[in-house]
């Protein structure tokens, strides 16, 4: 189905610790606006149209009936993030691991499609993938 209505996304992940959170992904590049943040939330920045608020794990609850889910045991999801090129994947996830996250996985490499992951500090699964879309098969 073709839409021409175009939506913004706003992710919402639980954190334990929101200034170690904010921390780690500073250290990997991103912004984080404002105007959203307070002591238990902050929203994080991927696009324009793309957002990821970062929630106390008592502020999370507040919109939820559910558990949260244990990423030790579970996965909750995998959020994956465009890359510019595939040393581009690997600075990412390089920076991820040295600012205290785990790689979750080895690199996939589909000729066209190359990609790699990590978790966070709280264990969300980050999968960063470059695509050369010159080289899709047809």
């Amino acid at each position: 189905m073709a839409t021409t209505n175009f939506r913004k996304v706003f992710i919402n992940l639980p954190v334990k610790d929101l200034k170690r959170t904010n921390a780690f992904f500073t250290q990997l590049g991103f912004t984080f606006d404002a105007r959203f943040c307070d002591d238990n939330a902050t929203c994080m920045v991927l696009s324009p149209e793309a957002f990821v608020m970062l929630l106390s794990e008592s502020r999370f609850k507040d919109f939820t009936k559910k558990q949260i889910c244990d990423t030790g045991k579970s996965t909750e999801g995998i959020f994956a993030l465009s890359a510019s090129s595939r040393e581009d994947v690997n600075q990412l996830v390089k920076k991820a691991v040295e600012a205290g996250g785990s790689y979750a996985a080895d690199p996939v490499d589909h000729g066209f499609m190359y990609g790699w992951s990590f978790f966070d500090l709280d264990g969300h699964h980050w999968e960063v993938v470059y695509m050369d879309m010159n080289a899709l098969p047809q």
